[in-house]
């Protein structure tokens, strides 16, 4: 199919619609919807037929639904249609702050379903096509959330009688399938070329991690001697290393006794754990990353939380087991602080402290502290755990020559990951811009 631009335009009326083609109108919502409705709040049970769309649907998908209990009020909501879910209906997230305005369009067909209290259906009559608006809300999700908010003193509740009464433009039928299956088309070709990426980006992450577990374990003398490490995990080692206790290398100490409260613009620079797990991992230089601070008041109270150069910072939680043990250390000599929800532990000999870096990054560190940690929603990493952790250390001048290569090679990793992060960006700001292209009328499909 070829795009290209409408012979004839019309002002449409509306100022954050603009132009529109000739042959396009612009209606209220009400006007070509069969109804616009929210679910009901169920209760939730095991092993039922009857599955509830609530707010999680648009962050984890459809395949994350839960099952809820036959009552009265589920029977009564299906004979009515108000909360019953069919094929090709058009949801749309009605509260909460990070999903509202947020849009699905639901092509499931086998099974019972129900939206919950949280969700709005969208079922338009036969002026319309819901795939068409399922494409327009998706990209205009962010000004629907302003002008509907705007309709209660709640902000983050996406009001129905203002939906209803929403001016949108309306093209003609054979347009709307028309643009419809051209995206459909369009978007699965875009989203399969991210997905490729995606999973090239997975390659790389796992050569990494390969690369790095290889060189601090066996070193990079391939015919050097090797011995047995008395450590499942890590196998055999060269014959010359050694294998310590982390409570041999280090002493612990912790962050800051703050909160996100007692974080400021300017002061004394302040790594957090949520820094840790999102942003700063395996090495923070207050002069290159962007941290929040604290006042220079605990330079004086709080001297055991104070950084210096090499000391490394720990997470204490994390939310999924394969975060625990994330940790950054501290590359450079600014006054720097521990903050909230942090373990530090600070040499007590001399060694490479990236070498060790490398080393906390690699599985053989990671995997003893994924065998120790324990949780649910939350795992928590303690001194007791930290300390029982084994590391294996060369001599220093083939700690160097094992940094030395691993910086070499990672970069290259890193650059080729970087790389496909950027295209990946540009699909998706391609795909952005197509859709609003042709749902907005800025182009036609041929």
């Amino acid at each position: 199919m070829r795009l290209e631009r409408y012979e004839v335009y019309k002002d449409s009326g509306i100022e954050w619609i603009g132009e529109i083609p000739e042959g396009w109108k612009v209606e209220r919502l009400k006007s070509f919807t069969k109804f616009v409705n929210r679910g009901t709040t169920p209760v939730y049970v095991e092993n039922s037929d009857v599955f509830v769309i609530n707010q999680a649907t648009f962050s984890k998908g459809f395949f994350d639904l839960k099952s809820i209990k036959y009552t009265d009020e589920i029977l009564e909501t299906f004979y009515s249609n108000k909360g019953q879910v069919i094929k090709n209906d058009l949801l749309i997230a009605s509260t909460g702050g990070g999903v509202l305005g947020k849009v699905a369009y639901f092509d499931l067909k086998n099974g019972y379903f129900i939206a919950d209290s949280h969700v709005t259906i969208i079922r338009t009559n036969k002026k319309a096509i819901n795939k068409f608006y399922y494409y327009f809300f998706q990209i205009n999700y962010n000004l629907i959330n302003g002008i509907l908010a705007q309709g209660s003193t709640n902000q983050t509740e996406l009001q129905r009688n203002w939906l209803r009464n929403f001016l949108l433009p309306l093209p003609p039928l054979h347009e709307q399938a028309k643009i419809a299956n051209f995206l459909d088309q369009k978007t699965a070709q875009i989203n399969k070329a991210i997905s490729l990426k995606e999973k090239l980006i997975e390659k790389l992450k796992e050569y990494r991690q390969i690369l790095i577990n290889d060189a601090v374990t066996k070193g990079l003398d391939k015919n050097v001697k090797m011995k047995d490490s008395g450590v499942e995990w890590i196998e055999e080692i060269p014959k010359e290393w050694e294998v310590k206790k982390f409570r041999y290398l280090f002493n612990f100490s912790k962050g800051l006794n703050i909160t996100k409260e007692n974080l400021q613009e300017e002061g004394i620079p302040c790594v957090n754990y949520g820094e840790i797990h999102s942003k700063y991992g395996f090495e923070v230089d207050p002069l290159k990353h962007l941290l929040k601070c604290v006042n220079e008041d605990y330079l004086e109270i709080s001297q055991k939380s104070l950084l210096h150069r090499g000391d490394f910072i720990f997470a204490d939680t994390s939310e999924d087991i394969e975060g625990s043990g994330n940790f950054t250390y501290l590359n450079s000599d600014i006054i720097t602080f521990a903050g909230y929800h942090t373990i530090i532990a600070k040499a007590k000999k001399s060694f490479d402290y990236r070498y060790i870096a490398y080393f906390f990054d690699s599985n053989a560190f990671r995997n003893q502290i994924r065998n120790r940690v324990k949780g649910v929603k939350v795992y928590s990493i303690t001194n007791a755990i930290l300390k029982e952790m084994l590391v294996c250390l060369p001599f220093n001048d083939e700690q160097k020559g094992i940094v030395k290569y691993l910086d070499k090679q990672t970069k290259k990793i890193d650059k080729a990951i970087n790389q496909q992060q950027k295209q990946i960006e540009k699909l998706k700001e391609y795909k952005v811009s197509l859709i609003d292209s042709v749902v907005t009328g800025k182009v036609r499909v041929l």
